[in-house]
Parts: C-alpha cells; sequence; structure tokens
C-alpha cells in the first residue's frame, strides 16, 4: 500500500473516530497553507459543517464525500476516493 498521496493526487475517505463519529478526511490538496485554508473554509461552507485542517489533511464533520467532489470538480481538481 502507497503512504499518503503525493501533491496532485487528492483523496477521499471516510473514517470512524471515538464514540463511533464519522469523518470524511481529504488529502492531498494543492496549493499554499493560505490557498489549503481557503479550500478548506468553502468545503466547510458547502458541506454545512465544521471541520479542521490537521497536517494538511482536511476533517469534515460527518459523511461529506459527495459534496467534497462536487465542490472540487467545477474547481477542476479530480478526486479519488477511497474505500471504506
Amino acid at each position: 500500500p502507497k503512504a499518503d498521496a503525493g501533491p496532485g493526487k487528492i483523496r477521499i475517505r471516510l473514517d470512524r473516530r471515538a464514540s463511533n463519529r464519522v469523518v470524511t478526511v481529504v488529502t492531498g490538496l494543492p496549493g499554499s497553507a493560505a490557498e489549503i485554508a481557503a479550500l478548506a473554509r468553502s468545503l466547510k461552507l458547502a458541506c454545512g459543517t465544521g471541520g479542521t485542517l490537521k497536517d494538511g489533511a482536511l476533517e469534515l464533520q460527518g459523511d461529506h464525500r459527495d459534496k467534497v467532489e462536487a465542490v472540487l470538480g467545477p474547481a477542476g481538481l479530480r478526486s479519488k476516493r477511497a474505500a471504506g
């Protein structure tokens, strides 16, 4: 198995956290820290949820894989949904 996705390889996966909470994790977002932060803000707004950036990975509360793909597509960013 590969380690973290490299640049240009956006991955969307679902993680289950403590107390059975689900988070959508988006890794491999391109751009500078400021650009990634702006994209994270727009994704949180589009999904209507909270989230955080940790080590370059965006974590959104809940299952928002479809909405994330819907936002990234028109922005010209291709993503790959990881199984899980």
